[in-house]
Formats: C-alpha cells, structure tokens, sequence
C-alpha cells in the first residue's frame, strides 16, 4: 500500500481541466493514466472529497492496512484535489476507482451523465451541519433563510441545498459563499458570513486549532444520507472485479468494527500514519473525532443489513427532494445504489476482531482518554 501523494496514483502536479466537454486530467507529459485492465492492472486508487486524507475521518482503512485486514489487495489512498466534485470526476475518467462523494456531489455526477453506483453506504447518518459563531445559531434553522453560509469549495452547495429543502427552509433566500479550503472555518470566527458547513468530526479537529462553534447537527436532525463510496458502473459487470471489491470493502468494515472495540487503538493508527495530524490533535480531541464519526458510519446497526448498507428509503427521499429543488432529475434510488457487496464486505470473523482490538490495548497517551465521557458529551455543541 502506497501513502497519499506516492506511486502511480494523482499527483498535486497533475492538472484537473473540467469543460463543458467532460474532464481531461494532464500530467507534465500529457494524458495519463489509462482506464485500467481486469480486474486492476495497477493499484486500486481510492480518492478523497476533501483534498487531504490527514483527518481522522478515513480511520477505518488505517486500521485495517496497520492490522493487515486488506491482505495482499495492491491498493492506494489519494487525497485529489480540493475540488469538490473530483471525488466523482475522477473516477469517471478511470483516474480512480473509488470515490467518497456526498449524495449531492453523488448526484451531481448523474446528473452529469457519470455511469456511477453506490456500493458501500458509509454515511448512514447525516454527518452534516451548520457551525455559528457561539450565541447567533438560530432557535429555529428556517431562521437561515436570507443569510449567508461559507462553503470550502463552491461545489459544496448541493450538500447544503437538500439538507436545508428537508427542514422547509426556503432556499432561494440562502446566499453562498466560497471562503475556500481550509479557511472556511476561519472566516466564520472571523465574522464573515453567518454560518459554516461542517460535518462531524470536522468539529473536534476544528476545536483543535481554536474554533469553538455551536452546531445545528444534521446527525440529529436530518433524515438524508451522507456520504458513500462509488465506482463505475461498468466494473459491477466484471466478476472479478466485483470479487476485488468486496475484499476491499471488507477491509473498510473490518477495521471500523475493530474501533467500535477499541477506539483509542484506531487513533493511534491514524497518528501512525500521519505524525503531524497526532501532534496537532492529540488523543482526547482524535477520539472525539473519531467517535463523531463512528456514529455516523455505525448508523442503527441493529436496523442495518451491515456495514455499508443502503437505506433505499433515505437515499429515495434524497433524489426526490433534489428533483423537487432542481438540482437533478428524478433518480430512482435502486438504479444507482446496490446492497449487492454488503455481504461479502460483512463476512469476516467478528470474533477474531474484537480480539484483535482487545490485544492491541490502549496505546501510550491515551489512558487518561475517557471514551464513555465523550460519548455522553458528544452532542453539547448542538443548538
């Protein structure tokens, strides 16, 4: 396994074109890169919607690559660029294989003709939110309606649109404006603006660098679904790609369900791989992340059919209310989302797993970590 700007994956050098043609992707010799031969010639390339991959959100991979959960699978992590809607772009051309889109960057690429399918929901929860500078969140989020909210990456609207549309808000009152990644957060302390996307987890690392906010949570509040790993259609037609995938996804899954048990360890895995991120964050506000973002990725497990798993009727009424607003045409939800690789990604020993999370102990730094504490105190930030 290759590190984030290492081996034949993206390079920050490369350059994203985007027309009114489609996406060209341009390296120092020209185009690179070719869409690759069964079931994966080269490393299999996921990429990152965020433009970085030093967050604690993509845990659940560095625990199952420090615990050897991915087997010999030759596979790579790229951060992309900081465009939104190269999650899904990219894969599109065959620059990637796997893309972590929201359903509004998701939808986006349907819209746009990407022969594009969900096959592991990662977001069964609404990881999104709105951040206010402490004392001026509303009592009421219809009381958003004619004010401003900053947005890394212009591309992040149609994340906002529908979640707001699903609370009655009247959205044509909303103003956005692009503040820019990763300043965005910056310039809502700063007074520009009224409001802030965010998403959880974002908000303990935000607390990191100094930025206290109070949130409305869509995790509490909202019925859509957040984000979800795609690949090209087309390679769901191949057995033995199909057969890659859902070894792939099962790496995912093993190594979130390691972190259910032992979540301090998973942190550490992530600190492992990015020193600089553990000297930043630190194991209280890591486990915080993390623990934001377990609950989101868990969803109502004891309702789900897995990790990964699609809830048809959420995702439905997602792609209705963007049809409702304009955003897309009417999308039916079982077309572009399959529960089909659920099942071998949840087929693993549950038992050797927690076992293994029970061995690796509670690493050094983190015994004072009260797990239970930040899990009563997850919501406190909530308006």
């Amino acid at each position: 396994m290759k590190g984030h700007l290492g081996g034949p994956g993206l390079s920050r050098r490369r350059l994203l074109q985007v027309t009114a043609g489609g996406v060209t992707v341009m390296g120092m010799g020209g185009l690179i890169r070719p869409a690759a031969a069964a079931p994966y010639a080269r490393a299999f390339t996921w990429i990152s919607p965020r433009g970085t991959l030093e967050v604690l959100d993509d845990y659940g991979f560095w625990v199952g690559k420090k615990m050897g959960y991915f087997g010999d699978l030759n596979v790579d992590m790229q951060p992309g660029p900081s465009d939104g809607t190269a999650t899904v772009k990219f894969v599109d051309v065959g620059q990637a294989d796997m893309g972590f889109p929201s359903p509004g960057v998701f939808s986006f690429g349907l819209r746009e003709g990407m022969k594009l399918k969900s096959v592991f929901h990662m977001g069964a929860r609404d990881t999104f939110s709105l951040a206010f500078r402490k004392g001026e969140g509303p009592s009421d989020i219809k009381g958003i309606e004619g004010k401003t909210i900053l947005l890394g990456s212009a591309a992040w609207q149609p994340i906002v649109d529908p979640m707001l549309a699903a609370q009655g808000v009247d959205i044509s009152t909303v103003k956005y404006l692009e503040a820019g990644w990763p300043t965005w957060g910056t310039a809502l302390a700063a007074g520009q603006g009224d409001a802030a996307l965010a998403w959880e987890g974002l908000r303990a690392e935000w607390i990191a660098t100094g930025l206290e906010f109070e949130y409305w949570l869509g995790v509490q509040n909202s019925p859509l679904p957040a984000n979800t790993f795609v690949v090209r259609s087309a390679d769901l037609e191949d057995p033995d790609k199909v057969d890659f995938l859902g070894r792939y996804l099962r790496g995912w899954a093993m190594g979130m369900q390691f972190a259910e048990h032992n979540p301090q360890a998973a942190v550490q895995a992530v600190f492992d791989q990015f020193p600089t991120l553990g000297a930043n964050v630190g194991p209280e506000l890591g486990c915080m992340s993390l623990i934001q973002q377990a609950n989101v990725f868990r969803g109502d497990m004891e309702n789900r059919g897995g990790w990964g798993w699609h809830d048809m009727e959420s995702w439905q009424k997602f792609f209705d209310l963007t049809a409702e607003i304009g955003q897309t045409d009417v999308i039916t939800a079982t077309e572009v989302c399959t529960n089909d690789l659920v099942g071998p990604a949840n087929d693993f020993d549950h038992d050797q797993v927690r076992a293994d999370a029970e061995a690796a102990g509670i690493p050094p730094g983190f015994e004072d970590v009260d797990v239970e504490r930040i899990r009563a105190t997850m919501f406190d930030q909530a308006i």
